[in-house]
Protein backbone atom coordinates (compact mmCIF):
# COMPACT_ATOMS: atom_id res chain seq x y z
CA UNK A 1 0.00 0.00 0.00
CA UNK A 2 1.62 3.30 -1.09
CA UNK A 3 1.16 6.25 1.84
CA UNK A 4 0.43 9.94 0.64
CA UNK A 5 2.84 12.39 2.05
CA UNK A 6 0.04 14.86 2.25
CA UNK A 7 -1.18 13.44 5.07
CA UNK A 8 1.24 14.67 7.73
CA UNK A 9 0.09 18.85 6.89
CA UNK A 10 -0.60 20.87 8.51
CA UNK A 11 2.56 20.73 11.60
CA UNK A 12 3.41 21.97 14.78
CA UNK A 13 7.07 22.96 14.41
CA UNK A 14 9.16 23.98 17.28
CA UNK A 15 13.09 24.49 17.40
CA UNK A 16 13.12 22.44 20.11
CA UNK A 17 12.15 19.51 18.36
CA UNK A 18 15.32 19.81 15.91
CA UNK A 19 17.18 19.25 19.30
CA UNK A 20 19.52 16.67 20.18
CA UNK A 21 19.31 15.17 23.43
CA UNK A 22 22.42 15.72 25.12
CA UNK A 23 22.10 19.04 27.15
CA UNK A 24 25.68 19.94 27.40
CA UNK A 25 25.55 21.14 23.61
CA UNK A 26 25.88 24.94 22.62
CA UNK A 27 22.97 26.22 21.27
CA UNK A 28 24.66 26.75 17.74
CA UNK A 29 25.02 23.27 17.17
CA UNK A 30 21.14 22.61 17.80
CA UNK A 31 20.55 21.86 14.10
CA UNK A 32 22.80 19.03 13.42
CA UNK A 33 21.85 17.69 9.94
CA UNK A 34 22.35 14.20 10.43
CA UNK A 35 21.85 12.87 13.75
CA UNK A 36 18.67 15.07 15.32
CA UNK A 37 15.05 13.95 15.44
CA UNK A 38 11.77 15.39 15.74
CA UNK A 39 8.87 14.13 16.30
CA UNK A 40 5.89 15.87 14.11
CA UNK A 41 1.99 15.60 15.48
CA UNK A 42 0.24 16.45 13.02
CA UNK A 43 -3.83 17.96 12.94
CA UNK A 44 -6.31 19.30 10.93
CA UNK A 45 -8.09 22.39 12.36
CA UNK A 46 -8.46 25.79 11.94
CA UNK A 47 -6.10 28.49 13.61
CA UNK A 48 -5.34 29.55 16.57
CA UNK A 49 -8.59 31.74 17.25
CA UNK A 50 -6.48 33.98 19.80
CA UNK A 51 -4.91 35.19 16.93
CA UNK A 52 -5.03 39.07 16.66
CA UNK A 53 -1.83 39.99 14.70
CA UNK A 54 -2.56 42.08 11.29
CA UNK A 55 -2.16 39.62 8.22
CA UNK A 56 -0.41 41.09 5.82
CA UNK A 57 1.90 39.52 2.77
CA UNK A 58 4.02 40.66 0.14
CA UNK A 59 2.83 40.61 -3.36
CA UNK A 60 4.06 37.93 -4.90
CA UNK A 61 2.27 36.48 -1.52
CA UNK A 62 -0.57 38.20 -2.08
CA UNK A 63 -1.10 36.80 -5.31
CA UNK A 64 -1.36 33.13 -4.07
CA UNK A 65 -3.57 34.21 -1.10
CA UNK A 66 -6.17 35.62 -3.89
CA UNK A 67 -5.74 32.59 -6.34
CA UNK A 68 -6.39 30.37 -3.24
CA UNK A 69 -9.75 32.87 -2.32
CA UNK A 70 -12.37 30.64 -3.27
CA UNK A 71 -10.99 27.12 -3.32
CA UNK A 72 -13.06 24.89 -1.53
CA UNK A 73 -11.98 22.15 1.07
CA UNK A 74 -7.78 23.06 1.07
CA UNK A 75 -8.21 21.75 -2.75
CA UNK A 76 -11.38 19.30 -2.54
CA UNK A 77 -13.83 21.54 -5.17
CA UNK A 78 -10.69 23.62 -7.22
CA UNK A 79 -11.59 24.46 -11.00
CA UNK A 80 -9.18 24.36 -13.45
CA UNK A 81 -8.62 27.62 -13.84
CA UNK A 82 -8.88 27.94 -10.16
CA UNK A 83 -5.65 25.35 -10.06
CA UNK A 84 -3.96 27.36 -12.71
CA UNK A 85 -3.78 30.40 -11.18
CA UNK A 86 -2.68 28.45 -7.75
CA UNK A 87 0.26 27.14 -9.28
CA UNK A 88 1.51 29.97 -11.16
CA UNK A 89 1.79 31.89 -8.50
CA UNK A 90 3.31 29.10 -6.10
CA UNK A 91 6.20 28.76 -9.05
CA UNK A 92 6.53 32.63 -8.59
CA UNK A 93 7.52 32.46 -5.11
CA UNK A 94 9.61 29.28 -5.85
CA UNK A 95 11.64 31.25 -8.04
CA UNK A 96 12.02 33.89 -5.57
CA UNK A 97 14.73 34.03 -2.73
CA UNK A 98 12.76 33.26 0.60
CA UNK A 99 14.63 32.53 3.75
CA UNK A 100 17.55 30.34 2.92
CA UNK A 101 17.66 26.73 4.28
CA UNK A 102 14.33 27.08 5.66
CA UNK A 103 14.33 24.00 7.87
CA UNK A 104 17.34 25.32 10.38
CA UNK A 105 15.73 29.14 10.38
CA UNK A 106 13.50 29.63 13.61
CA UNK A 107 10.64 31.25 11.17
CA UNK A 108 10.07 27.33 10.52
CA UNK A 109 8.67 27.21 14.28
CA UNK A 110 4.87 27.10 14.93
CA UNK A 111 1.63 25.70 14.11
CA UNK A 112 0.85 25.79 10.59
CA UNK A 113 -2.25 25.55 9.27
CA UNK A 114 -2.54 23.63 5.99
CA UNK A 115 -4.83 25.74 3.18
CA UNK A 116 -4.30 23.79 -0.19
CA UNK A 117 -2.88 20.97 -1.75
CA UNK A 118 -2.99 19.51 -4.51
CA UNK A 119 -3.97 16.07 -3.04
CA UNK A 120 -6.41 16.61 -0.77
CA UNK A 121 -6.74 13.28 1.45
CA UNK A 122 -9.66 12.26 4.34
CA UNK A 123 -9.26 14.67 7.85
CA UNK A 124 -6.89 12.46 9.98
CA UNK A 125 -4.47 12.85 12.57
CA UNK A 126 -1.06 11.47 11.67
CA UNK A 127 1.91 11.16 14.30
CA UNK A 128 5.17 10.75 12.16
CA UNK A 129 9.02 10.36 13.49
CA UNK A 130 11.52 12.75 11.26
CA UNK A 131 14.84 13.78 10.62
CA UNK A 132 16.81 16.88 8.81
CA UNK A 133 18.18 16.07 5.93
CA UNK A 134 19.69 19.37 4.93
CA UNK A 135 18.37 22.81 4.78
CA UNK A 136 15.64 21.74 2.80
CA UNK A 137 14.13 18.64 3.57
CA UNK A 138 12.77 16.80 6.22
CA UNK A 139 12.57 12.93 6.25
CA UNK A 140 9.71 11.49 7.59
CA UNK A 141 8.49 7.72 8.66
CA UNK A 142 4.84 7.39 9.63
CA UNK A 143 3.81 6.34 13.44
CA UNK A 144 0.12 6.53 14.40
CA UNK A 145 -2.78 7.39 12.65
CA UNK A 146 -6.27 8.39 13.32
CA UNK A 147 -9.70 9.20 11.32
CA UNK A 148 -11.40 11.77 12.79
CA UNK A 149 -15.10 12.06 11.50
CA UNK A 150 -17.81 15.25 12.44
CA UNK A 151 -20.32 12.71 13.49
CA UNK A 152 -18.27 10.66 15.71
CA UNK A 153 -17.07 11.92 19.18
CA UNK A 154 -13.76 9.55 18.95
CA UNK A 155 -11.42 9.00 16.85
CA UNK A 156 -10.78 6.01 14.70
CA UNK A 157 -7.72 4.30 14.67
CA UNK A 158 -5.70 4.31 10.75
CA UNK A 159 -5.93 0.21 9.97
CA UNK A 160 -2.79 0.21 8.77
CA UNK A 161 0.34 -1.21 10.30
CA UNK A 162 2.87 1.54 9.95
CA UNK A 163 5.81 -0.57 11.29
CA UNK A 164 5.45 -3.33 9.27
CA UNK A 165 5.50 -1.45 6.11
CA UNK A 166 9.25 -0.83 5.90
CA UNK A 167 10.02 1.98 3.01
CA UNK A 168 6.55 2.56 1.92
CA UNK A 169 5.89 3.88 5.24
CA UNK A 170 8.97 6.75 4.50
CA UNK A 171 9.08 10.12 2.47
CA UNK A 172 10.21 13.55 2.32
CA UNK A 173 8.87 16.94 2.49
CA UNK A 174 10.92 19.42 0.80
CA UNK A 175 10.49 23.04 1.90
CA UNK A 176 10.45 24.79 -1.55
CA UNK A 177 9.79 28.63 -0.10
CA UNK A 178 9.54 30.08 3.60
CA UNK A 179 8.05 34.14 3.53
CA UNK A 180 10.68 36.51 4.91
CA UNK A 181 7.70 36.99 7.72
CA UNK A 182 7.84 33.63 8.81
CA UNK A 183 3.76 33.37 7.60
CA UNK A 184 3.72 31.51 4.96
CA UNK A 185 5.32 28.10 3.43
CA UNK A 186 5.42 26.05 0.66
CA UNK A 187 6.87 22.75 0.98
CA UNK A 188 6.60 19.81 -1.92
CA UNK A 189 6.49 15.58 -0.98
CA UNK A 190 7.92 12.85 -2.21
CA UNK A 191 4.79 11.55 -4.17
CA UNK A 192 4.64 14.94 -5.86
CA UNK A 193 2.17 16.29 -3.77
CA UNK A 194 2.48 20.68 -3.20
CA UNK A 195 1.52 21.56 0.22
CA UNK A 196 0.38 25.73 0.71
CA UNK A 197 0.61 26.14 4.57
CA UNK A 198 0.12 29.75 6.73
CA UNK A 199 0.66 30.66 10.29
CA UNK A 200 -1.88 32.85 10.37
CA UNK A 201 -4.88 33.49 7.83
CA UNK A 202 -6.91 36.59 7.14
CA UNK A 203 -10.10 36.92 7.65
CA UNK A 204 -11.66 35.69 4.48
CA UNK A 205 -9.72 32.64 4.53
CA UNK A 206 -11.08 31.63 8.22
CA UNK A 207 -14.23 32.41 7.11
CA UNK A 208 -14.27 29.60 3.37
CA UNK A 209 -12.24 27.40 6.56
CA UNK A 210 -14.98 27.68 8.95
CA UNK A 211 -17.59 26.89 6.14
CA UNK A 212 -15.84 23.84 4.80
CA UNK A 213 -15.30 22.41 8.55
CA UNK A 214 -18.96 22.66 9.30
CA UNK A 215 -18.11 24.99 12.50
CA UNK A 216 -18.43 28.32 14.32
CA UNK A 217 -19.37 30.15 10.68
CA UNK A 218 -21.26 32.65 12.08
CA UNK A 219 -18.75 33.77 14.37
CA UNK A 220 -16.08 33.64 11.28
CA UNK A 221 -18.51 36.64 10.20
CA UNK A 222 -19.12 38.77 12.48
CA UNK A 223 -15.00 38.81 12.52
CA UNK A 224 -15.22 39.79 8.72
CA UNK A 225 -17.70 41.79 8.65
CA UNK A 226 -16.53 43.73 11.84
CA UNK A 227 -12.92 44.27 10.68
CA UNK A 228 -13.61 45.04 6.75
CA UNK A 229 -16.69 47.52 7.97
CA UNK A 230 -13.84 49.08 10.02
CA UNK A 231 -11.32 49.76 7.64
CA UNK A 232 -14.18 50.44 4.87
CA UNK A 233 -12.69 47.61 2.97
CA UNK A 234 -15.74 46.39 1.22
CA UNK A 235 -17.94 47.42 -1.70
CA UNK A 236 -21.40 48.63 -0.93
CA UNK A 237 -23.09 47.40 -4.69
CA UNK A 238 -24.35 44.59 -5.76
CA UNK A 239 -21.77 43.24 -8.12
CA UNK A 240 -23.01 41.98 -11.31
CA UNK A 241 -21.86 38.48 -11.58
CA UNK A 242 -22.00 34.63 -11.25
CA UNK A 243 -22.42 34.02 -7.56
CA UNK A 244 -22.05 30.45 -6.35
CA UNK A 245 -24.12 29.91 -2.78
CA UNK A 246 -21.54 28.61 -0.30
CA UNK A 247 -23.55 28.55 2.80
CA UNK A 248 -27.08 29.89 4.30
CA UNK A 249 -27.83 30.09 8.41
CA UNK A 250 -30.80 27.89 7.49
CA UNK A 251 -31.63 24.74 6.64
CA UNK A 252 -32.87 23.52 3.57
CA UNK A 253 -36.39 22.40 3.75
CA UNK A 254 -38.28 19.58 2.39
CA UNK A 255 -39.68 21.28 -0.59
CA UNK A 256 -36.99 21.56 -3.33
CA UNK A 257 -38.48 23.89 -4.87
CA UNK A 258 -39.43 26.13 -1.78
CA UNK A 259 -35.50 25.77 -1.19
CA UNK A 260 -34.95 26.98 -5.23
CA UNK A 261 -36.89 30.32 -5.07
CA UNK A 262 -35.84 30.99 -1.35
CA UNK A 263 -32.04 31.13 -2.78
CA UNK A 264 -31.35 28.76 -0.45
CA UNK A 265 -29.29 26.52 -3.13
CA UNK A 266 -27.51 26.86 -6.72
CA UNK A 267 -26.55 30.17 -8.41
CA UNK A 268 -27.24 33.89 -8.06
CA UNK A 269 -26.88 35.67 -11.47
CA UNK A 270 -27.33 39.62 -11.42
CA UNK A 271 -27.02 41.67 -14.55
CA UNK A 272 -28.72 45.23 -15.73
CA UNK A 273 -30.46 45.40 -12.59
CA UNK A 274 -31.84 42.31 -12.45
CA UNK A 275 -31.40 39.15 -10.79
CA UNK A 276 -32.03 35.47 -11.23
CA UNK A 277 -31.96 32.63 -9.05
CA UNK A 278 -31.12 29.06 -11.43
CA UNK A 279 -30.52 25.73 -9.64
CA UNK A 280 -29.43 22.95 -12.50
CA UNK A 281 -31.54 19.84 -12.06
CA UNK A 282 -31.67 16.19 -13.74
CA UNK A 283 -31.14 15.35 -17.27
CA UNK A 284 -30.53 19.02 -17.89
CA UNK A 285 -33.31 20.96 -16.99
CA UNK A 286 -32.74 23.77 -14.61
CA UNK A 287 -35.09 26.09 -12.38
CA UNK A 288 -35.27 29.71 -12.81
CA UNK A 289 -36.27 32.78 -11.10
CA UNK A 290 -36.15 36.34 -12.42
CA UNK A 291 -36.34 39.76 -10.84
CA UNK A 292 -35.44 43.15 -10.10
CA UNK A 293 -34.11 44.80 -7.38
CA UNK A 294 -33.98 48.29 -6.01
CA UNK A 295 -31.57 49.87 -3.86
CA UNK A 296 -33.39 51.82 -0.62
CA UNK A 297 -30.76 52.14 1.62
CA UNK A 298 -27.11 52.42 2.02
CA UNK A 299 -26.52 48.52 2.14
CA UNK A 300 -30.06 47.73 1.75
CA UNK A 301 -31.98 46.79 -1.31
CA UNK A 302 -36.05 45.96 -2.00
CA UNK A 303 -35.72 42.85 -3.85
CA UNK A 304 -38.89 41.28 -6.02
CA UNK A 305 -38.85 38.22 -7.16
CA UNK A 306 -41.66 37.00 -9.49
CA UNK A 307 -40.88 35.38 -12.94
CA UNK A 308 -40.27 31.41 -12.07
CA UNK A 309 -40.20 28.49 -14.71
CA UNK A 310 -38.65 25.11 -14.93
CA UNK A 311 -36.33 25.07 -17.93
CA UNK A 312 -35.54 22.27 -20.58
CA UNK A 313 -33.81 23.40 -23.44
CA UNK A 314 -35.69 26.03 -25.47
CA UNK A 315 -38.70 24.91 -23.80
CA UNK A 316 -40.11 26.93 -20.57
CA UNK A 317 -42.48 25.79 -18.03
CA UNK A 318 -44.21 28.70 -15.66
CA UNK A 319 -44.43 28.40 -11.74
CA UNK A 320 -46.33 30.76 -9.75
CA UNK A 321 -43.96 32.00 -7.82
CA UNK A 322 -43.51 35.10 -5.78
CA UNK A 323 -40.81 36.24 -3.63
CA UNK A 324 -40.55 39.77 -1.91
CA UNK A 325 -37.70 40.33 0.75
CA UNK A 326 -34.81 43.34 1.72
CA UNK A 327 -31.43 42.23 1.22
CA UNK A 328 -28.86 43.68 3.35
CA UNK A 329 -25.21 43.54 1.92
CA UNK A 330 -23.05 43.15 5.33
CA UNK A 331 -19.66 42.41 2.53
CA UNK A 332 -18.51 42.27 -0.61
CA UNK A 333 -15.03 42.28 -1.64
CA UNK A 334 -15.42 41.15 -5.05
CA UNK A 335 -14.87 37.83 -5.04
CA UNK A 336 -17.17 36.71 -1.39
CA UNK A 337 -20.17 38.60 -0.82
CA UNK A 338 -22.16 38.50 2.72
CA UNK A 339 -25.70 39.26 3.08
CA UNK A 340 -29.04 38.82 4.89
CA UNK A 341 -31.97 38.27 2.80
CA UNK A 342 -34.93 36.32 3.25
CA UNK A 343 -36.63 35.53 6.56
CA UNK A 344 -33.55 37.32 7.40
CA UNK A 345 -31.13 34.59 6.46
CA UNK A 346 -27.34 34.76 6.30
CA UNK A 347 -25.99 34.35 3.13
CA UNK A 348 -22.03 33.43 1.76
CA UNK A 349 -21.92 33.66 -1.92
CA UNK A 350 -18.77 33.17 -3.88
CA UNK A 351 -18.25 34.90 -7.28
CA UNK A 352 -17.34 32.04 -9.73
CA UNK A 353 -17.82 33.55 -13.41
CA UNK A 354 -17.55 36.55 -15.56
CA UNK A 355 -21.36 38.08 -15.34
CA UNK A 356 -23.92 36.29 -17.81
CA UNK A 357 -27.63 37.93 -19.87
CA UNK A 358 -30.03 37.54 -17.60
Amino acid sequence: MALKANAIAPTYLHRSFFTPQAPSLPPIKRYHRYNTHIRLRCRSSLVDEQQKEVVSFSEPENSLIEALIGVQGRGRAVSSQQLSNVERAVSVLEGLEGVRDPTNSSLIEGRWQLVFTTRPGTASIIQAAASVKDGKRILFQFDKAAFSFKFLPFKVPYPVPFRLLGDEAKGWLDTTYLSPSGNLRISRGNKGTTFVLQKQTEARQNLLLAISAGKRVEEAIDKLVSEYRNENKFQQELLEGDWNMLWSSQMETDSWIENAANGLMGMQIIKNGQMKFRVDMLLGMRFSMTGTFVKSADDTYDVSMDDAAIIGGPFGYPVEMESRFKLQLLYNDGKIRITRGYNNILFVHLRVGEPQQV
